[in-house]
């Protein structure tokens, strides 16, 4: 897990000021990258890297790396978790390592087949590679998305780093708004990809590779969609052949994802996801220790997560650690939260304990759960969202009973009993909308309050999709369906990219063997038969020693932390910035929540935001 940037510079910028641009780049990702920090510079280009060493911890594995005859330059982020078995393949072929790193076979696999050599990947990667003979960058991302990638085409070339923040320490990018963005984030909770908050500033989506040329991207070429998984042909297997498949499955992604030269630690909660993980992993010998971050206000209630993974862990005979987080603690460290938030979201203030607690252990890298609900059908949307629609699309085709239910939302609406009925009768007649009213955080009509009306208008309009942010999906059934929006947008804008901002922050990789592309490819075709909690049971007898029962059949809690309590108390004290000032109760935090990061983490100001409205076409 590192930091990566480089430029590809036009002639009118110098290259010591491009040394300069990316040097400023991998400083601010210092904390991606305590172990190392490199530059390597040539005519046309400037690659920088930031290292935390998991896999071969010695200097020579530092990057930049350069192939041996001098063509290729890599710098990596993420770890390819097949590297022995690829490496073996390249040595039987005549290649000769200098290193026992998964960068040099990405390096040695790329000279021999360019971007053909993608699928041969599994893991979690974003990289680059400048060619010095042909002159080209070339960039790549994973299939799901786990690592980030952003880019900028700008006056002085083309910039790129793993951090939207980083490419604006650069100094050579715009500030000016992206109102798509900003639109995606009121949204829901999260900046939608492409966008970011800045114009001219994108992420290279997920599973796509890129070409620069002469300081000028090509346009991204998708290498892997996983969504072909989810439209994949249902296929039939009775209950017995299913749970090994699960078993089997899931035992080799934990198996690839245990891969390291430093111990792994396991973020453990109460749950069927981590607990699973923990229970292969202790069965395969690896050493284990499970961490989880517990709280005052849940002890003793169905949200303390402590009570079941203490039994996990002594099921397991796992170390365990319980690191207990207090309103003041969350406090203190808001300003650094939002100073490792990349881009404003409403979650991973979470994860950011849980990171902080394991890098207090002396962990460098940990497993994760997250990945496994989408998966294996844990949400209620599984159910919620299909029987909506299908409500939906019965009351369509009644004469007048749009109409009626329409009024009737609007006036319960009016009435403050829930903001979002007041667009139940627009969006439940599809998936994909029934999906957007359990995800949404705003509605497209409330926009124009927190934007004004032409900022709003422009930032949908270039936001696109109806729902906003959503592109119509075609799956075999509406378990599919969901799997496949939360797993294109909620798991991937939102749950991973937090994942990665707020472990980074403290030198954390974090992995997440649920989200992995073989255990996607064996387990969509079966969705629909681990919907209703089928396949959580399948997973907690995925060990060879079952999870406990009490512990399977607990109610899901998810993975909370009591933000409405501590942003009411803070609030008390703070009248300024009061939840209730804004006309938003305690039960909705995560509008409050969402202000006060946009307030404080973002350098748009609502002014700009207007002028930006103004000033864009569609």
């Amino acid at each position: 897990m590192c930091g990566i940037a480089g430029i590809v510079r036009q002639t009118a910028l110098p290259q010591a000021s491009a040394i300069s641009a990316v040097k400023r780049m991998t400083a601010h990702m210092h904390r991606r990258g305590p172990d190392a920090d490199a530059t390597w510079a040539g005519d046309e280009a400037v690659l920088g890297h930031r290292r935390l060493s998991i896999i071969d911890l010695a200097i020579r594995a530092n990057q930049p790396m350069v192939s041996p005859d001098g063509r290729y330059v890599v710098v990596f982020n993420g770890e390819i978790y097949n590297y022995r078995e690829l490496r073996r393949e390249l040595e039987a072929d005549g290649e000769d390592f200098a290193t026992t790193s998964d960068t040099e076979v990405l390096l040695r696999l790329f000279a021999r087949e360019g971007e053909r050599m993608l699928p041969r990947l599994r893991g979690m990667f974003a990289f680059g590679v400048w060619d010095t003979e042909v002159r080209t960058l070339f960039l790549a991302r994973d299939p799901y998305g786990i690592k980030p990638l952003y880019y900028a085409n700008t006056k002085s070339g083309f910039v790129f780093a793993s951090q939207v923040k980083a490419l604006r320490a650069s100094q050579l990018t715009t500030t000016e708004p992206e109102l798509a963005g900003l639109a995606g984030f009121h949204l829901w909770g999260s900046v939608p990809e492409p966008w970011t908050l800045y114009r001219d500033m994108f992420a290279l989506p997920a599973g796509h590779w890129m070409r620069v040329r002469d300081g000028v991207a090509d346009r991204p070429v998708s290498w892997y969609d996983i969504r072909a998984c989810w439209r994949s042909e249902p296929s039939q297997l009775c209950l017995p052949d299913l749970k090994d498949l699960v078993r089997e499955a899931m035992t080799d992604t934990v198996r690839a994802h245990l891969v390291a030269d430093v111990p792994v630690g396991v973020f453990l909660s109460g749950g069927v996801d981590s607990g699973a993980i923990a229970g292969l992993a202790a069965q395969m010998g690896t050493r284990t220790e499970g961490i989880t971050i517990a709280f005052e206000e849940f002890a003793g209630s169905r949200d303390d997560e402590t009570a079941g993974a203490r039994k996990i862990a002594a099921h397991y005979n796992l170390p365990h650690h319980v690191r207990v987080v207090s309103r003041e603690e969350f406090e203190r460290d808001v300003p650094a939260i939002l100073d490792a938030m990349d881009q404003p979201s409403i979650d991973g203030v979470n994860t950011w304990f849980a990171s902080k607690a394991a890098s207090e252990r002396g962990y460098k890298v940990v497993l994760s759960g997250i990945g496994g609900d989408e998966l294996l059908c844990g949400y209620p949307s599984f159910h919620r969202v299909p029987r909506l629609a299908a409500v939906g699309g019965v009351l369509s085709r009644l004469p007048g009973a749009r109409g009626l239910l329409g009024a009737s939302c609007a006036w319960l609406a009016r009435h403050g009993l829930h903001p979002k009925l007041a667009a139940l009768p627009t969006f439940m007649q599809s998936v994909e909308g029934a999906y957007f009213l359990q995800r949404a955080l705003y509605l497209p009509g409330e926009l124009p309050g927190l934007m004004g009306t032409e900022a709003a208008r422009v930032g949908l309009a270039r936001l696109g999709g109806s729902p906003p942010g959503v592109e119509s999906v075609h799956a075999r059934n509406g378990v599919a369906m969901v799997g496949l929006l939360e797993s294109t947008l909620y798991l991937r804008n939102q749950l991973l990219r937090d994942s990665d901002w707020a472990s980074m922050g403290h030198s954390l990789e974090l992995r997440t063997p649920f989200v992995d592309v073989k255990l996607l490819e064996s387990l969509a075709p079966h969705v629909s038969s681990l919907a209703q909690g089928v396949g959580k049971r399948l997973l907690a007898s995925a060990p060879t020693r079952s999870i406990p029962s009490e512990v399977v059949d607990c109610p899901k809690t998810g993975f909370g932390i009591p933000m409405a309590t501590w942003l009411a108390a803070i609030d008390h004290q703070q009248p300024t910035h009061s939840i209730r000032s804004r006309g938003i109760s305690a039960k909705t935090w995560g509008r409050g929540w969402a202000q006060r990061i946009f307030d404080q983490l973002s350098a748009i100001k609502k002014t700009d935001v207007r002028r930006a409205g103004l000033d864009q076409n569609n």
